[in-house]
């Protein structure tokens, strides 16, 4: 064994199993006297990973104030190589520099929402369990049920649509703004009711709440905008030859993700295959900020799908960072593309 390459056969973690954490420990290199960032901290889990496979230093970054905590907690473990910052991952690069280091040696990205939040009836994420419709990461700010009950029909249908891919958008928009005008929709349960009131069960068992859901999620949390920031931030913050390793769970992210790395490696299609992408300021060309290193997402191993059925739609991307400058930021429609 050594430390880039764990043996499959020793956990990696002490508390929290991350989604495919083998295969993002291993796809960062975890090695003697680097320095890594956790921008997703959640429960550890790639922190853990990654510490537990090499003497490195992590910082985990996370908006969740719950997070953070337990961050704190866990830190006293690893005597001064753990430390956790209050921040969203979108201005990593700013949250780093700010604690003197000038570039870090890999980006892990877990997106979405983490399992403490979905199992914590009180936050709001899941239709499972009853409990106020809130759904905020950093707990201040709009909450879900500020969205439901103050949104115009257009508007509600607009983003279930958009951010949850939903055919039915329509039909749920409608049946939310009536229910409401009698009184206000204020707790999951009574969401998902309404929604399971209008669309069809399908085929395949989920429920038929999952796309409003992540929907008024990915929007109460501007999480797509974050992703947009987020992939810039660990561009500008990456040393040469540093890695990114992104984890997603829905189409919107995944494409998201594909298309920036696609892009920034000039692999992504344009008039000549042979040219270098063009800069978006001058329209000299750009050389090319990472390499892929596989071209294909990566999928969880059958046993892990097995064992924790929510990593079945998870896919990781990563890259290599070149030594060319930073690209300008992303912008939503050019990640989007």
């Amino acid at each position: 064994m050594t430390a880039h390459q764990p043996s499959p056969g020793t956990s990696l973690v002490g508390s929290h199993v991350p989604v495919m954490g083998r295969e993002v420990a291993a796809a960062l290199r975890p090695r003697d006297g680097a320095v890594f960032v956790d921008g997703t901290f959640g429960r550890g889990g790639y922190a853990e990973a990654l510490l537990n496979a090499a003497r490195c230093t992590v910082w985990g970054i996370d908006r969740d104030p719950q997070a953070v905590a337990h961050g704190k907690t866990l830190a006293a473990r690893y005597d001064g190589r753990l430390s956790v910052i209050d921040g969203r991952f979108s201005e990593m690069d700013r949250l780093i520099r700010a604690r003197g280091l000038d570039a870090v040696d890999g980006v892990a990205l877990d997106l979405g929402v983490s399992s403490p939040q979905l199992d914590d009836p009180a936050r709001g994420f899941s239709f499972r369990q009853d409990g106020p419709l809130d759904m905020r990461m950093e707990s201040q700010g709009a909450s879900a049920a500020d969205v439901v009950n103050s949104k115009t029909e257009a508007d509600l249908a607009d983003i279930i649509f958009r951010l949850g891919e939903e055919r039915h958008a329509r039909r749920i928009a409608r049946a939310i703004v009536a229910r409401r005008t009698t009184r206000p929709v204020t707790r999951t349960s009574e969401l998902a009711d309404i929604v399971r009131a209008v669309v069809p069960r399908s085929r395949d068992g989920i429920d038929p709440a999952t796309r409003t859901f992540q929907a008024l999620r990915l929007y109460v949390n501007d999480e797509l905008g974050q992703l947009d920031h987020g992939l810039s931030a660990a561009e500008a913050i990456l040393a040469p030859g540093g890695r990114l390793a992104v984890v997603s769970f829905h189409s919107l992210e995944d494409r998201r993700v594909k298309t920036f790395l696609r892009r920034r490696a000039g692999a992504a299609p344009r008039g000549s295959r042979h040219r270098p992408e063009p800069s978006l300021e001058t329209g000299a060309e750009r050389p090319p900020s990472f390499r892929l290193i596989e071209r294909q997402a990566v999928r969880p191993t059958a046993a892990e799908m097995a064992a924790n059925p929510r990593a079945r739609s998870a896919r990781l991307r990563w890259a290599e960072r070149t030594a060319a400058a930073p690209w300008p930021r992303a912008e939503p429609d050019e990640t989007a593309a």
